[in-house]
């Protein structure tokens, strides 16, 4: 049996300890020793420790029924080792997992909903909570609460009951197992069974952050930071408020609502721009009706753009045909080492332009189809005005 030392003192960093087996599988040494202060992989749903046996990186650690084992790539030859873990990320965690069962305590006793679901994730903590709907001021008052018990810097308590004690604690949750169970209290505020690491004081959160909070399979999942997390995430944003404020030349408590008015200018100037290129649209059409070319179907307006995207042209077609009768319609499109083409007509034109799409690419390599009434596609650009020209004979 491990002896798991990070329920001693998790706090504890580096440590010796005596190899009592180790295997070689899949080109890596499986060592179990006989007490540890690596935390092991997922257990509980907590995030492993980085670390070091004897200098070796430590891959994986994992639970073997009473046993730790950990994984290396380079086998150990001393009977007794030496142990170091990744401090600040092990802290992290505590801070993380602390403030977990903090945010749960305060909202199963607060708003009498509980915790479903938990993730422990290298940047992003959630938990999942049994409540269907949540208000911006209850999540404001859960948030609140939480702070208070951090300031007031309750002691957190870890200690081993029995099957028959556990009934005697108001715990939140039932165990997952019937012996040894593990309890974590919040100072007769919070009990919960737990393997985790934790704090010893609130104190040691510095502060709990609810950042976001939405519906999740008829739950609330609830996004939050906590200790070097929540000053880290404060020091990126109160950077981006002051350099937002200073190129917006705002004062930051009235960054909002310089932004909401720059957001509104943005949309009426879209609108306006979205009218004036309409009405450019319509102009253009009609100069280009103008300029067209009578032929045994109809009318042909043809015309090759470069500095118009393809949307932008069927816009303009759309506007053309709508206005007027009799009309095909032959468009290039440059556009560097590649080019387009479009050919449609009005209905009442009889004419099939998927014939003269099939002559035409018989002579030169196209990328494209269409119909009876409109057809489209790709060409080299050094052959578009080809193209268009044969597309032309053709028609007229």
């Amino acid at each position: 049996m491990t002896k798991k030392i990070y329920w001693e003192n998790p706090y504890l960093h580096e440590f010796k300890a005596k190899v009592i087996d180790k295997k070689l599988k899949d080109n890596k040494w499986h060592i179990k020793l006989d007490k540890t202060i690596f935390y092991p992989d997922n257990s509980g749903g907590q995030l492993g420790d980085f670390g070091t046996i004897n200098g070796h990186e430590v891959i994986n650690t994992y639970e073997d029924g009473t046993d730790l084992v950990h994984v290396i790539e380079k086998d150990i030859s001393s009977p007794t080792v030496e142990l170091k873990i990744d401090y600040n990320r092990r802290f992290d965690l505590m801070q993380q997992h602390t403030g977990q069962h903090l945010l749960s305590g305060v909202f199963y006793n607060l708003l009498a909903a509980d915790t479903v679901g938990f993730h422990l994730g290298e940047e992003i903590v959630t938990i999942d909570i049994a409540i269907g709907d949540l208000s911006k001021q209850e999540i404001d008052r859960v948030e609140l609460l939480c702070n208070k018990l951090i300031q007031s810097n309750f002691k957190v308590k870890s200690y081993i009951v029995d099957k028959d004690t556990i009934g005697l604690l108001p715990i939140r949750k039932s165990p997952t197992t019937d012996e040894n169970i593990r309890i974590i209290e919040i100072d007769d505020y919070d009990f919960s069974p737990c393997g985790g690491t934790h704090l010893n004081n609130l104190g040691e959160l510095g502060i709990i952050k609810i950042n976001k909070w939405e519906k999740y399979k008829g739950n609330n999942r609830i996004e939050f930071i906590c200790g070097m997390r929540a000053l880290n995430d404060y020091i990126m944003k109160s950077d981006i408020v002051k350099k937002s404020s200073l190129l917006l030349s705002s004062k930051d408590t009235l960054l909002y609502d310089r932004i909401e008015k720059i957001y509104d200018d943005k949309l009426k100037l879209e609108k306006n721009y979205k009218e004036l290129k309409e009405k450019l649209y319509s102009l253009y059409s009609d100069t280009l009706y103008r300029d067209s070319i009578n032929t045994p179907y109809g009318k042909l307006i043809i015309n090759i753009f470069k500095d118009l995207d393809f949307k932008e042209i069927s816009k303009m077609s759309n506007i053309i045909a709508n206005n007027y009768e009799d009309v095909i319609q032959l468009y290039g499109i440059r556009d560097n080492d590649n080019a387009q083409f479009i050919l449609n007509k009005s209905k009442n034109v009889d004419l099939d332009l998927q014939k003269l799409y099939n002559q035409v690419s018989s002579s030169y390599k196209t990328k494209g189809g269409g119909n009876t009434n409109t057809v489209q596609g790709s060409i080299l650009e050094a052959n578009l005005d080809n193209i268009i020209t044969l597309f032309k004979d053709l028609i007229i």
